[in-house]
């Protein structure tokens, strides 16, 4: 395979499954199909005859699945025949998420990457709260002082958590939900973005889908002048959970970035490999 070097890029499609009905007739099966259907359905609050609908299941069925998961908090009533997905469903999320191996198994694939390349090696995780945003949770810079990168305090705040800005950012982008897309896609580009960000909609949108495509995303100055980028999405099986970034200084990124874009895929392969693995087995 070709891997180009131009300024967009992923690996094949990772796409988002619709709700299916449940084999088992048991009405426990049926609930867990209602709240996919809630997952999937673009925005926030949805009419009990659309959930009925991508689940495949009758109304009066999807009613009593709803009425019974309000209780539970796992599902919330906002009105008349709407829902959305409550309190208990995002705490079962944060339980199963914290069940997974932490810095100490995947700092050891950053070093790697950064030993390999001469790059910065940093590993960027979604965070939800408050709108899709990226977090910094570990980095491998080697003896350089993170203050030579040249981001000032606003700039880790604002462009660095944007997923609009940055290879990234829009490595995690390509592979969210299209209603999360559309809520990034709103917002304003961050004021101190570099001069290589992609103002554009149309285009950023066009961004995504190639990184769908080869699986990364390079970012030429995006968040920062002078200074070019090499992202690779890392995945909990098909969800996307975060990217890893290699960063290099647009004077010393080499013509060909095939030996850039090999590290940093693998380095995210290994990381996501790692959220398949029993914790019992990294500890």
């Amino acid at each position: 395979m070709t891997i180009s070097t131009a300024r967009e890029d992923s690996v094949p499609v990772q796409r988002q499954g619709s709700a299916q009905p449940a084999k088992s007739g048991s009405l426990a099966a049926r609930a867990y199909v209602v709240q996919q259907a809630l997952a999937q359905l673009p925005g926030d609050v949805h009419a009990l005859r659309d959930i009925a609908r991508l689940a495949k299941l009758p109304e009066a069925t999807t009613h009593r699945i709803l009425q019974d998961g309000v209780d539970k908090h796992i599902f919330e009533q906002v009105g008349r025949g709407m829902y959305r997905l409550g309190t208990g469903t995002a705490r079962a999320g944060v339980q199963a998420m914290n069940r997974l191996p932490g810095a100490t198994g995947t700092h050891t694939y950053l070093v790697r990457l950064h030993q390999a390349t001469g790059g910065l090696a940093l590993l960027y995780v979604l965070s939800a709260f408050g709108g899709a945003k990226r977090l910094c949770t570990d980095y491998e810079i080697g003896g350089m002082d993170p203050a030579e990168v040249g981001m000032t305090a606003e700039d880790v705040v604002s462009v660095s958590r944007s997923l609009r800005t940055g290879a990234s950012g829009r490595a995690i982008l390509a592979y969210l939900p299209q209603d999360a897309r559309d809520q990034v896609l709103a917002e304003e580009v961050p004021p101190t973005a570099g001069p290589g960000v992609i103002r554009d909609n149309q285009q950023l949108t066009d961004s995504l889908l190639v990184i769908r495509e080869r699986g990364y995303a390079i970012g030429r100055q995006e968040c920062m002048a002078g200074w070019d980028s090499v992202a690779a999405p890392v995945f909990w099986r098909s969800q996307v959970m975060g990217s890893v970034l290699l960063l290099k200084p647009t004077s010393t990124m080499p013509e060909d970035l095939r030996p850039l874009i090999h590290h940093t895929l693998r380095a995210a392969k290994d990381i996501s490999d790692l959220t398949a693995t029993p914790v019992s087995a990294v500890l």
